[in-house]
């Protein structure tokens, strides 16, 4: 787990890198709004990230019959958006808070699944058997689909084009970037893990595909509630 841990503070590292390179680029208002509500709000955003990120990780390692703590991006990331989403209701605050934290949650994802991938089995993260040519032996003597990779390699094209809109600072990525990311991370996540050996809950759909599925959800909410407001 040493090198697990190593590319989680490659991730944070290119997370803090990522959102003050932005925040000198394009998105000083963004940040400037969000200090204005004051440590609550961070702290809320905390709290919900480790509460989602292990609660929705270990759920899903006991639905599937094993054990133990997990962890889990997608868990992290619903759990902060419900923390915030009631930190705003209780403030009354109605526009996005989110859009400086797209770039740097994508370049997170982008290395810190590479430590996923590179810790073999023991990151319970591994994809099921394939006979494809860039198929990946995790200790276990069976080519299984580098799923690690190929979120990796989705955010990375995610984070191309966020940067491109912010790049031009196009008005509607201005206005929804952050409910774009959350329904792109949440539509990749709900493909890649139809390739995960996780317990299903509903049918085919693990545990993990529930919450994407619910992400998709807000996301296409809060982009019509978006819309509303910009044209009354």
């Amino acid at each position: 787990m040493i090198l697990h841990t190593l590319f989680d503070l490659l991730a944070v590292l290119a997370s803090l890198s990522m959102t003050v390179f932005v925040y000198r680029w394009r998105l000083a208002h963004a940040v400037q709004r969000i200090e204005t509500l004051g440590m609550a709000y961070a702290l809320s955003l905390v709290v919900g990230a480790v509460t989602g990120g292990f609660g929705v990780g270990t759920l899903n390692l006991w639905i599937s019959g094993d054990g133990g703590i997990g962890r889990s991006i997608v868990g992290a990331l619903a759990g902060a958006i419900v923390g915030i989403e009631i930190f705003k209701a209780r403030r009354g605050v109605k526009q996005s808070t989110g859009l400086v934290f797209v770039p740097a949650f994508a370049a997170s994802v982008i290395v810190g699944r590479w430590g996923c991938f590179l810790s073999g089995m023991e990151d319970k993260t591994y994809g099921t058997p394939t006979t494809l040519l860039w198929g990946w032996d995790f200790g276990d003597g069976v080519l299984r689909h580098p799923v690690q990779l190929y979120e990796s390699f989705a955010m990375a094209l995610f984070l191309i084009f966020a940067l491109a809109m912010l790049a031009r600072r196009n008005a509607f990525f201005m206005q929804t970037g952050f409910y774009l990311l959350v329904l792109f991370y949440a539509a990749q996540r709900f493909l890649w893990e139809f390739l995960k050996p996780y317990g299903t809950v509903i049918g085919p759909l693990n545990f993990f595909h529930l919450v994407c599925l619910g992400l998709c959800c807000y996301a296409l909410l809060m982009m019509e509630k978006s819309h509303e407001r910009a044209n009354p």
